[in-house]
């Protein structure tokens, strides 16, 4: 990864690197823990064409966020029924064009009487997207601006729903980003039961739950890593149970950041260094508003000590990032890592131990595969755009360009 990574500066002032031989092992990962789930990749992580290229080819669905993302994963190949369009704020424009397109997920009540209108005298099926009396981290639900509250849905699905609507499924997200395991299988047996009380309203069984994200990543060296497999192991008994009464209802999880965050890695030059008051700053090319999410960690680091309650996606922790120069063999210095744009606010590290870095050099940043270049205001100050690059496990290269 190295030499890739010093082959392409050479060229190239700064790009992303998305590693496909690392998505694939991820996935094999999780279809490998869960055999009984069906995966859907995260779309908003990254819409890289060539990622989704990577990650549709090992046969996982979409989870479409907009009308958008739908549009780019029917041009990936997937078929509606691997297409599960979820958000809330949908207009009837988005629906109609989306409604042959993917599975909708209604996000509000208002919506089911949008669709049903559009759908006039034809019978269509719908799934719903349910903010539940539960969460990861207590008993209780909580207000959001996502879904319907679980019991106003299930009075609505008494006697409320339109003749030409089907409800087929639900969809519930409540967090993302969860180390600990046993809130991660509590989630499950909760959404499991949610299910069942919905079908015993409706009257029958649902062609698919819809489990959302949550599963996460190790951002930082005191991050303790989920242990995939074990947790598979740990609810393969409860799935399998609910499977002998439900044979024909899918069962899915979303991606979430899992599959790609870690198979990506951001990398930037060295345009200036400088001494101020006794403190040193190395300049580099297109910090926050190539890759932002470093600049906001310090940005909550600095005005929130106390709290650091993370946002996801925009803030996972304060040591979310590592900062790599592959100089190891210069004397180190203490330096503040900041960008080349005409504000404070670009900064991505203060104060941190590295090689001697000088004009021309290169710096690497890790976690760079999901919520990175989607999220970083790239047209900000009017400077030129990252590259992406998807490297193959042939070797093979592939640029796209933003």
């Amino acid at each position: 990864m190295n030499r890739v990574i010093i082959g392409l500066a050479e060229q190239t002032e700064c790009f992303y690197l998305y590693d496909a031989g690392k998505i694939k092992d991820q996935i094999r990962k999780l279809r490998t823990a869960f055999p009984q789930i069906d995966f859907l990749y995260s779309i908003k992580s990254n819409s890289n064409k060539g990622v989704m290229k990577t990650v549709f080819s090992c046969g996982l669905g979409a989870d479409a966020a907009s009308l958008g993302e739908v549009m780019l994963a029917q041009q990936s190949g997937l078929n509606k029924e691997n297409i599960y369009f979820s958000a809330p704020g949908k207009t009837s424009q988005e629906i109609e064009q989306a409604i042959n397109r993917a599975e909708i997920i209604a996000d509000s009540l208002t919506e089911i009487s949008r669709i049903s209108a559009i759908a006039g005298k034809t019978q269509r099926s719908i799934g719903i997207r349910i903010n539940p009396d539960f969460s990861f981290d207590s008993t209780a639900g909580t207000a959001s601006k996502f879904g319907i509250d679980e019991k106003e849905a299930l009075r609505y699905l008494q006697s409320e729903v339109p003749d030409n609507v089907r409800i087929n499924g639900i969809h519930v997200h409540v967090k993302s980003q969860e180390l600990n395991s046993e809130k991660l299988k509590s989630y499950y047996r909760n959404m499991l039961m949610l299910a069942e009380n919905v079908e015993a309203v409706l009257g029958y069984q649902l062609n698919y739950i819809n489990m959302g994200s949550g599963i996460g990543i190790a951002y930082s060296e005191t991050d303790t890593e989920i242990d995939i497999d074990s947790l598979g192991k740990e609810t393969e008994n409860l799935f399998s149970e609910f499977r002998k009464t439900h044979p024909n209802t899918r069962l899915m999880i979303e991606t979430g950041r899992y599959v790609v965050c870690q198979s990506g890695v951001y990398v930037t030059h060295v345009v200036d260094r400088k001494e101020s008051h006794g403190k040193t700053y190395i300049i580099l090319k297109n910090t926050l508003n190539g890759y932002v999410r470093p600049s906001l960690a310090r940005m909550v680091d600095k005005y929130d000590k106390e709290s650091s309650i993370p946002c996801e996606p925009l803030y996972s922790g304060a040591d979310s990032f590592s900062f790599y120069a592959p100089y190891q063999d210069r004397e180190k210095e203490i330096v503040s890592l900041v960008g080349n744009l005409c504000t404070a606010a670009d900064v991505i590290a203060e104060d941190i131990t590295m090689p001697y870095l000088q004009t021309g050099d290169i710096l690497v940043i890790n976690n760079a595969g999901a919520y990175a270049a989607v999220i970083s205001p790239i047209q900000f100050s009017s400077q030129t755009a990252p590259t992406e690059y998807l490297l193959h496990e042939d070797g093979s290269i592939e640029t796209y360009f933003l």
